[in-house]
């Protein structure tokens, strides 16, 4: 029995011995980093050859005295957005055809207004007449105070309006007849409610009355000032004559207008295209 372990014993180490190798792999030696070099390395590059005196200098850079180049700039109507049209020509006094005034002071004739032709007014910038009057009575008995100057059209629209409107109107106040129509401006050269800056005045073509006020056989005068919440018959007269002027003056302002306006009844002949008419 012991022979048979010590057999058995032996033949397993003689197992063992056979199946291992004498010695183990010698491992092999790190390469020195120094002697070689990885492929991705950059190359030394190559240093460039100095430049010969004689040679001329290539700036690489624009000098800092030169200016840039600016694209060249666009007409002032392209950078504005506008574009500018030529000056406009100088404002002239409006020439009156010889017939059609002629046909005016007739009529104005006919319907008993006293006048007088007078000199061409041309004050410059458009400021004028080109056959102004003066009128100093409308109508027969109602004197025009003070005397005015204008266009025949304008005082012909005048006497028209106090003709057909304003004396029928006026029959409601028993206050008797109007004796005269108090003005506050005709022919003046300035601007628009006399500012320094805008357009022409109609007055400074001789187209506009300022009607400030109606005196009466009794001695009473009607002022124009706002009435619009006047329950008399003074108000009514003055809300009736300011409406009715609108059938022979294209511009009519009163009171009620604007702040300009509070103390008289603006009327102006200005033509208008289509015939419009502004009337407040």
């Amino acid at each position: 029995m012991l022979f048979r372990i010590v057999s058995l014993s032996s033949a397993v180490v003689l197992l063992a011995a056979a199946s291992l190798p004498q010695a183990g792999p010698v491992p092999e030696e790190k390469p020195d980093q120094q002697q070689v070099q990885p492929d991705d390395k950059a190359p030394i590059p190559v240093e460039k050859p100095a430049a010969s005196p004689d040679a001329p200098v290539v700036p690489t850079e624009k000098p800092a005295s030169q200016p840039e180049e600016k694209p060249a700039s666009q007409p002032e109507e392209q950078t504005t957005g506008e574009m500018q049209g030529p000056p406009r020509p100088p404002l002239t006094v409006a020439s009156e055809p010889d017939d059609e005034h002629q046909a005016c002071l007739k009529a104005l004739t006919a319907i008993g207004a006293t006048f007088k032709e007078i000199p061409r007014i041309d004050e410059g910038n458009g400021c004028g007449i080109d056959k102004p009057i003066a009128l100093s009575s409308p109508l027969p008995g109602i004197e025009f105070k003070p005397e005015g100057k204008m266009r025949c059209e304008a005082a012909l629209a005048l006497a028209q309006w106090v003709k057909e409107s304003v004396i029928p109107s006026a029959a409601a106040l028993d206050n008797g007849k109007i004796v005269a129509i108090n003005q506050a401006s005709t022919y003046v050269c300035r601007l628009r409610n006399n500012a320094s800056t805008g357009k022409i005045s109609e007055h400074a073509r001789g187209n506009a009355i300022d009607v400030a006020s109606f005196t009466f056989e009794n001695g009473k005068t009607v002022a124009i000032e706002p009435r619009r919440e006047d329950p008399t018959l003074t108000g009514a007269f003055q809300r009736a004559t300011s409406a009715s002027a609108c059938l022979y003056f294209s511009t009519v302002l009163d009171p009620e207008s604007d702040a300009a306006h509070e103390t008289h009844f603006h009327l102006d002949v200005i033509e208008r295209n289509g015939g419009f008419r502004y009337c407040h």
